[in-house]
């Protein structure tokens, strides 16, 4: 059951990401301080996609050699 969750909370942060993108490119010409703002949400939820899926990954290995 955690391991869905983990993997749930994974993809929520794909998910914010290319919400966050689109917000970029919307906002780009009208606001660009809001849109680098969104710029930098996307790149925070694409490193921590990387950084659960890691987390998840170490945790699913040590259940296994228990």
């Amino acid at each position: 059951m955690g391991n869905k969750i983990y993997r749930l909370f994974e993809y929520a942060y794909i998910a914010m990401a290319i919400f966050s993108a689109y917000l970029v490119f919307e906002n780009w010409t009208e606001n660009r301080n809001r849109a680098y703002l969104f710029a930098f949400f996307t790149v925070l939820a694409i490193f921590m996609f990387f950084f659960k899926r890691k987390f998840r990954k170490k945790i699913e290995e040590r259940n296994d050699n228990r």
